[in-house]
């Protein structure tokens, strides 16, 4: 009887909202748009009556109203105040309402809008007021909008655009110059590897805001060179809140397609990782014996490996996802709350290419008359895939009068299982000679985990408006990326139709497991300040940082090959080379066995860490009542160690320091009011872009489908960028503007992926000699409302952009390329950025009608040719070619309060090709990588408590 009472207490305990229906909240941020951050102690009063309050010092307030609709007025010390009207509360439901103030030098200035035009309107009074060049969403815009997922809602940020629905490029600048962070703390995505996270992974519904920054400011990491998008969650809810999601997703080319691959995994793989199926069966130090040595320990540790190794053909299902968010908040008493945030979500996609086409090409080595390129893979092949991502946050708040405490967990959990079967034509002279058949069966499956956990402390050391504000985070993120019994099986059809082992031309049958562990611990401690200079409001920030992050990396890798009679895989089934009657024993002396020697290569293992301290200083000001100026210093000082070994050179690396800079990284950034409406804007700031651990390394990674091998770079260096921005705005009412931008940017020692001198197929970073880019940039967002008032909803926004990159060759390539020329060609000494699109583009046509709740818009974006991998001159450079992806979406709430909602996407409307080829003087392009990612059609649902 006692649990039942305890049971019923807690049901009312997380329900209590839902019993007092007969009133609402307004509730939102009051922002300091002279600074661009929250604005403490501002006064919210309901026009008309004698009910208000205050914002607290995080600039947060809440009122608790009957349902109606009312006009509220914001107003602080020598600020404008600001009446917004139409206000709308609704019974048991929160209006959002953020307000941006400005300062006002004149003695009373009121300002009067309407809610509506205020949302409109409240990014763009940010993105205005910043002296930094500032991009974001509200959590008010991004409600509006009806996105879902970051991802989705971050399309329509100017000179942002997502690359595979998941990673954030900003003005064409690819990965290695676009930095993430979440929650202004850098963490690793599922592929560490990689600057950016990805943004499919957060549901809107959990987000206080998205931040795209675009020219440096001394408090961030000087890491970047596009631009920093810092997505930042919840505290917790004005109320209780929850919600559930469901989705599909439908590709007429990939799903319910009965030639889909797949092969039998774990128990386990529908939850995004393996329960231990394709574990490592044998010690990694385990001897290997021979033939010779005639022991059945032989026969043993071979039979212990997996027998399955061919692809099957089977039905595929559709794309699926699910999801929940909770939250709520408690008021404690005396000003003190306690809240918490929790979300989750499941996705299970399936991708079918059923022509998979890579390749390696090479121009004639010796004879500058022959244009067309000699072919050393071809490869063409069916390819089922199927990616499994769970993503958990929870987190909890406690808030007081100066003080903010909090605690965040994330985990995301991604399991990737692919199959595989490809026909190749492989050159056994490397040169385009002595072409010879190979097929191909590949099972391979990659396990990712990433956990963060965020303690954060937000402070104000004083109660008048000028008092120090303290903010401090610490944050480790665990990382493992787990390549698990990759099972690669060629085979050499023979001119009998039959089938053999063949090393010479392809590789033995090969089973890999590579396994990558990474820490990553940051620290950080800001302190800001408001003060008067100059008679003027300026502000002052400080602080400082440590990151220190550690890789773990080793591949154990086991061949197979057949002693004596090999007549069981003549029919071309591989599963048959390790099934149990095939299997070499003492007694036959005749099978299939595990390679004499197949040991640990020390080689394939690495030990890395990076330590990075950095402290900043920034000060904004205002010169006069039009220029107001942030002046910045920051430095870093960066320290990287590998432990690994070159057995080839019998060198040993024991904690080998491989980098040692200290870096000052100055910036400046000015704004010129013109007029209300108008801003001239300049910018210099330093950069830097630092390899990756895998690229600063000795390892050898190998791609058994396509046969491509990365080669780390101990000798590789930072690069460093000098960037200079210039631009002219205009903004108008209902959200528009116009704007036009010019940038410069000097990069020395750019870091770049390289194919070795004659190896079309060996992949390497290099610096390659120092570049220049720079480009202008055109923005514009217009309603159509000045054709007719019924298409005011109806917005058109435009970002284009047109970029020249130019790289000076180093003398070394400049030679090799003259070398390889072919009669008739002329050789600069300057060539593209590797990376840099030439020009992109971004058009969209977005409706808007928050009063039916209805939200569509169709959305095109593409990027110019790209050089994506830079040749040797005998091997040529592989372009990247334009994407058109053209996309749709609708969502439409209904219902009472218009609690749910349905949305309708459907992406690569023109049915594009993701294609990559390399190009050479008078050549036929021929194929890098080709893939067809179809028309997909998604329906969603959600429903919010």
């Amino acid at each position: 009887m006692r649990q039942r009472i305890h049971s019923l207490i807690f049901i009312l305990f997380l329900f209590t909202p839902f019993l007092y229906a007969q009133t609402g909240k307004i509730a939102g941020s009051v922002i300091d748009g002279e600074f661009v951050e929250p604005l403490p102690f501002a006064n919210i009063i309901v026009k008309g009556t004698a009910t208000g309050t205050t914002s607290d010092f995080d600039g947060k307030y809440e009122l608790e109203l009957e349902p109606g609709v009312y006009t509220l007025a914001f107003s602080f010390v020598g600020y404008q105040t600001q009446e917004i009207g139409n206000v709308t509360v609704k019974a048991n439901d929160v209006t959002l309402l953020d307000v941006t103030m400005n300062t006002n030098s004149l003695e009373t200035v009121v300002v009067t809008t309407t809610v509506k035009r205020n949302t409109e309107n409240a990014v763009l009074n940010l993105q205005k007021k910043s002296v930094t060049l500032i991009d974001g969403l509200s959590a008010q815009a991004i409600k509006n909008s009806g996105a879902s997922s970051v991802a989705t809602a971050v399309k329509s940020v100017p000179g942002v655009s997502i690359q595979g629905g998941k990673y954030v490029y900003v003005r064409g600048l690819g990965d290695r110059y676009t930095k993430s962070i979440l929650n202004g703390v850098d963490i690793p995505g599922l592929d560490p590897d990689r600057n950016t996270i990805q943004m499919d992974l957060f549901p809107t519904n959990i987000l206080d805001n998205v931040i795209v920054v675009k020219s440096a400011s001394a408090e961030y990491p000087a890491d970047f060179t596009g631009g920093v998008v810092d997505i930042v969650t919840k505290d917790f809810p004005t109320k209780f809140e929850a919600s559930i999601s469901l989705g599909l997703s439908y590709n007429p080319d990939m799903h319910f397609n009965n030639k889909y691959l797949n092969y039998k995994g774990s128990d386990t793989d529908f939850l995004g990782y393996d329960d231990g199926t394709r574990n490592l069966p044998i010690n990694r130090y385990q001897p290997i014996p021979g033939t010779f040595e005639n022991k059945l320990l032989l026969t043993s540790l071979t039979n212990r490996f997996n027998k399955e190794l061919a692809a099957k053909q089977e039905t595929s299902g559709m794309n699926y996802d699910f999801g929940f968010t909770l939250g709520n908040q408690y008021d404690l008493g005396n000003d003190v709350k306690l809240g918490y945030q929790t979300s989750f979500s499941y996705k299970n996609e399936t991708t079918f290419y059923e022509k998979r086409i890579d390749g390696a090409w090479i121009r004639q080595n010796g004879d500058s008359s022959q244009y067309e390129l000699n072919s050393t893979l071809s490869s063409e092949g069916s390819e089922g895939i199927n990616n499994v991502i769970l993503n958990g946050l929870a987190g909890i708040s406690l808030k007081t009068q100066q003080s903010k405490y909090r605690f965040n967990v994330l985990h995301i959990q991604n399991g990737e299982s692919t199959a595989g079967v490809y026909n190749q034509e492989i050159s056994e002279d490397g040169t385009g000679g002595a072409q010879a058949p190979i097929y191909k069966n590949a099972l391979t499956y990659t396990e990712r985990s990433v956990t963060n956990f965020l303690l954060h402390g937000n402070h104000r050391l004083g109660n008048n408006k000028n008092a120090w504000n303290l903010d401090w985070k610490l944050s480790p993120t665990f990382s493992k990326v787990y390549d698990k019994d990759h099972r690669i099986t060629p085979l050499r059809p023979s001119d009998n139709n039959t089938y053999v082992i063949s090393p010479s031309t392809a590789t033995y049958p090969i089973r890999v497991w590579r396994w990558l562990q990474e820490e990553n611990w940051v620290g950080k401690i800001d302190l800001n300040k408001k003060y008067n200079l100059f008679d003027r409001s300026a502000q002052i920030k400080f602080g400082g940082s440590y990151v220190y992050k550690f890789r773990d990396f080793s591949i154990d890798a086991f061949t197979f090959q057949i002693s004596g009679d090999d007549s069981f895989i003549e029919n071309g089934n591989v599963d048959n080379l390790l099934a149990a009657e095939n299997i070499w024993t003492p007694d036959t002396d005749n099978g299939t066995h595990i390679t004499y020697g197949d040991t640990f290569n020390p080689d394939n293992a690495y030990e890395g860490e990076h330590r990075i301290a950095s402290t900043y200083i920034s000060n904004e000001f205002n010169l006069t009542d039009k220029l107001k100026t942030v002046l910045g210093l920051r430095t870093e000082y960066f320290k990287a160690f590998y432990t690994g070994a070159d057995t080839q050179e019998d060198i040993i690396y024991d904690r080998e320091e491989v980098q040692d800079k200290f870096d000052i990284f100055p910036s400046a950034n000015l704004i010129y009011t013109l007029t209300d409406n108008t801003n001239l804007r300049g910018s210099y700031y330093r950069t830097t872009a630092r390899p990756s651990f895998k690229e600063q390394s000795n390892s050898q990674i190998y791609d058994p489908i396509t046969n491509r091998l990365f080669i780390g770079n101990l000798d590789i260096s930072p690069s460093y960028i000098n960037n200079f921005d210039l631009r002219y705005e205009h903004y108008g009412d209902s959200g528009q503007m116009f704007a036009i931008s010019g940038f410069y940017k000097d990069f020395k020692d750019p870091i770049e992926i390289t194919f070795f001198e004659s190896a079309a197929s060996q992949l390497t970073p290099a610096n390659l000699g120092n570049a220049k880019v720079f480009g202008g940039e055109f923005e514009f967002r217009q309603r159509l409302g000045f054709i007719t008032e019924e298409l005011n909803n109806l917005k058109f926004n435009a970002n284009i952009s047109f970029i020249k990159s130019e790289l000076e060759m180093s003398e070394q390539e400049y030679n090799r390329r003259v070398l390889a020329a072919r009669d008739g060609e002329k050789i600069d000494t300057k060539r593209d950025l590797q990376g840099q699109s030439p020009f992109l583009l971004n058009l969209g046509l977005d409706y808007n009608n928050s009063d039916i709740g209805l939200q569509t818009g169709l959305f095109y974006n593409v990027q110019g040719k790209t050089l994506e991998v830079v040749g040797t001159g005998i091997v040529p450079d592989v372009y990247t070619q334009p994407f058109h992806s053209l996309n749709f979406t609708l969502n439409k709430a209904f219902g009472s309060n218009r609690k749910s909602s349905i949305e309708i996407k459907i992406n690569n409307l023109l049915n594009d090709k993701k294609e990559s080829y390399y190009e050479s003087y008078k050549a036929t392009d021929q194929i890098f990588s080709l893939r067809d990612p179809g028309i997909e059609f998604s329906l969603g649902y959600t429903y919010k408590f």
